[in-house]
């Protein structure tokens, strides 16, 4: 069982590493039986990245829209901007073509 967070590529590393941690918190807050069941089955994380605000918006539209666990974290500090989502373990096939976070391109 895995979890699957999702950055925007267009902030800085560090930002980035933070937004990561501020999604799954936040997915923790609004669905904490499928953290648990996570954090008891395997604690597995997947950080994966996409280009921009439009695209992470449109991935957390499309992933609601069939279902999908879905946090979004709108950081206060750029003024509440999406940066980054976390998805429920059902979201393998919206995310498997997606690069990893946090690696240059």
């Amino acid at each position: 069982m895995k979890l699957y967070l999702v950055v925007r590529h267009d902030l800085t590393p560090g930002a980035r590493a933070a937004q990561l941690c501020h999604a799954m918190r936040q997915f923790a807050d609004e669905h904490p039986r499928v953290e648990r069941a996570w954090f008891e089955a395997s604690n597995t994380l997947v950080l994966l990245e996409v280009d921009d605000e439009p695209a992470l918006a449109a991935l957390a539209s499309d992933a609601s829209s069939r279902g999908v666990d879905v946090a979004r974290f709108h950081e206060p500090d750029l003024g509440h901007a999406l940066t980054a989502i976390a998805l429920g373990p059902t979201a393998r096939s919206l995310v498997r073509r997606l690069p990893l976070a946090l690696r240059p391109r």
